[in-house]
């Protein structure tokens, strides 16, 4: 299986580690093609290219892979722009988000779960194996 998985990276960093502890729980499952998400330093570092090289390889990618996985805690353009492309390739998605006070998912993205297709999950860290191995488990 190939899995797409996204995270902020311009939007903000500070959830790097976190990505990181998912993504090699992810490997569990499959390839990860994105897992220079994950990376500690910054990620811009690790692609050769300009802004329309990171385009054109992360859509290829995306396109490639067979699940997307995302975290939506930190809001970020590109996650939801790799997420709407993502539904307009019939893509199933999974979508993670931690809750917090004063915050909120976007409701494009809250609407969109389907609860076959597109997942949208309310999570702590100790809850992600448990819930991908419902979503990976199934694909």
């Amino acid at each position: 299986m190939k899995i797409y998985f996204c995270g902020s990276i311009r939007g903000g960093r500070c959830d790097a580690e976190l990505y990181a502890r998912i993504i090699e729980q992810l490997k569990a499952y499959g390839t990860v093609l994105t897992e220079h998400v994950g990376f500690k330093e910054p990620v811009l570092k690790h692609i050769e290219g300009n802004d329309v090289a990171i385009h054109t390889q992360d859509m290829a990618w995306l396109q490639e892979s067979d699940v997307v996985v995302a975290e939506v805690t930190q809001p970020s353009l590109g996650v939801g722009y790799e997420i709407g492309k993502a539904v307009g390739w019939n893509k199933r998605i999974l979508c993670l988000y931690r809750p917090a006070d004063g915050k909120g998912l976007s409701a494009m993205i809250r609407g969109a779960h389907d609860g076959k297709n597109f997942i949208v999950k309310d999570y702590q860290e100790p809850e992600v194996p448990g819930i991908l191995k419902e979503f990976l488990g199934s694909s």
